[in-house]
């Protein structure tokens, strides 16, 4: 993989046209008119997050990436855990994003009176995702390029629309919004673990070192670069929505598809439709890189034989993992299926929630591995303590916001949910341990390389 396409993995995860079309709707509602502060705040700290991803990618150009970076500095339990979570992480995140592809079309297709039933719309997205395997079975080559384009194109898409909103304003200059004395700090911290949410794959990248030409170069480039990228997107477009709503980031919060409400406001009713197809774009560009990520997950994991050694296959034409490849998509159909009785809406809600818990809780470990690692091969740097520390210090703040005050229902089934698949991850690596200390061993061996 070329650079580009090591960048476009990073980016197609982190989806960037999702959050205006959806995700800013939670941090309009606690924010206000200090939503793009809070992404300002959020950019800044993952940008030390990924300081830290940058700097174990250059030593461990791995593809089990967190697995190995973790396992490595505090010992195979510990990374296998991680892999655990991450693979938890992707997966639900797809989930989420297939969750999220009929909503899209069934807004598009309302536009020109086109209505499809519950049924209809599930086929669809079961289709989505036979699409979005086969891509990801394929070629890791072919379905970056492609969800480097398709994020591209749909995010030009929303740039341009924005660009007519705000010229029909008059005026780039908000004084409302710039006035940080008026702000209200608590909604903007509060706001923060959703902020964050909007980022969640600007890591994947170094999920495919192995197949990176310089991973030591493009993988590092790829996760702070995606990070920042989609930082100043999403800080730009939160502004601007806000003040093409004319300072009502109420309105916003309150609304499913904030986007269109804002273009139905400046008198562009026509660009509802293209909102929406953008975002489809987006969607598929998401979930073929949350299949490629939680493949390779698997398939380090399956290398490992932490999972079943067919995980860690690979196809003698495609060069893929394609048995994890296709054990995720697997995973996926399940869970959406599944979860269909709570309706497309929570279930998007519901399976995006505990995606970040798993990336949440893996970039703590990696800012806290990041320091360690260094100091172990004797080249830590001040610098290096210092995003690690900011870092993890972030991450904590996201942890200790989702669950105080603790959620509602049906939100307040998933920390125990998400605890419980912890414990069975210990429990199933202990039963290892004890059956296998030799391949356990060898493992740990293999990490210290």
């Amino acid at each position: 993989m070329s650079l580009p396409e090591t960048v476009g993995q990073s980016i197609a995860n982190i989806a960037p046209t999702l959050t205006p079309a959806l995700n800013i709707t939670v941090v309009a509602g606690l924010a206000g008119v200090g939503s793009w502060l809070s992404y300002l705040i959020a950019t800044v700290g993952l940008v030390f997050v990924g300081a830290c991803i940058a700097t174990l990618a250059k030593r461990h150009p791995e593809a089990g990436s967190y697995f190995v970076y973790i396992g490595r500095n505090f010992g195979p339990m510990t990374g296998a855990l991680a892999g655990w979570c991450m693979i938890l992480a992707y997966t639900t995140t797809a989930v989420a994003v297939v969750y999220g592809f009929p909503i899209f079309l069934g807004n598009f297709l309302s536009v020109f009176k086109i209505t499809l039933s519950m049924p209809e719309l599930v086929i669809f997205g079961v289709l989505f995702l036979g699409l979005v395997t086969y891509a990801a079975y394929r070629d890791i080559q072919l379905s970056s390029r492609v969800g480097l384009v398709m994020e591209t194109i749909s995010i030009a898409i929303i740039i341009v629309i924005t660009a007519i909103v705000v010229g029909k304003h008059g005026s780039v200059v908000d004084h409302t919004q710039l006035d940080i004395s008026h702000l209200k700090f608590g909604g903007v911290m509060s706001a923060m673990a959703f902020a964050v949410f909007s980022f969640v794959g600007f890591e994947s990248a170094a999920t495919l070192a192995k197949e990176s030409a310089n991973p030591q170069r493009n993988v590092p480039f790829a996760v702070i670069g995606s990070a920042v990228v989609a930082g100043i997107f999403f800080c730009v477009m939160a502004y601007c929505m806000v003040l093409g709503m004319s300072d009502n980031a109420g309105a916003i919060g309150g609304s499913a598809s904030p986007f269109a409400d804002m273009t139905n406001k400046a008198g562009l009713p026509w660009a509802a439709a293209i909102v929406y197809f953008a975002a489809m774009i987006s969607a598929f560009a998401c979930a073929l890189a949350c299949i490629n990520a939680s493949s390779r997950m698997l398939y380090s994991m399956g290398r490992y034989q932490f999972l079943h050694r067919s995980m860690g296959l690979v196809h003698a034409t495609h060069k893929t993992p394609h048995m994890a490849v296709m054990f995720s998509a697997l995973i996926v159909l399940v869970l959406f299926l599944a979860l269909l009785p709570q309706g497309l809406l929570n279930g998007f809600g519901l399976t995006g929630t505990i995606a970040t818990y798993g990336f949440v809780v893996v970039y703590l470990g990696v800012c806290l591995s990041a320091p360690v690692d260094l100091y172990r091969a004797g080249a830590m740097k001040i610098q290096h303590v210092i995003y690690g520390v900011l870092g993890a210090a972030l991450m904590a703040f996201v942890i200790y916001g989702s669950v105080v005050p603790y959620p509602a229902y049906p939100y307040n089934f998933l920390p125990p949910v998400f605890v419980l698949f912890i414990v069975i991850g210990a429990i199933w690596f202990s039963v290892l341990k004890s059956k296998s200390p030799g391949t356990l061993r060898l493992i740990a061996e293999d990490m210290e390389g």
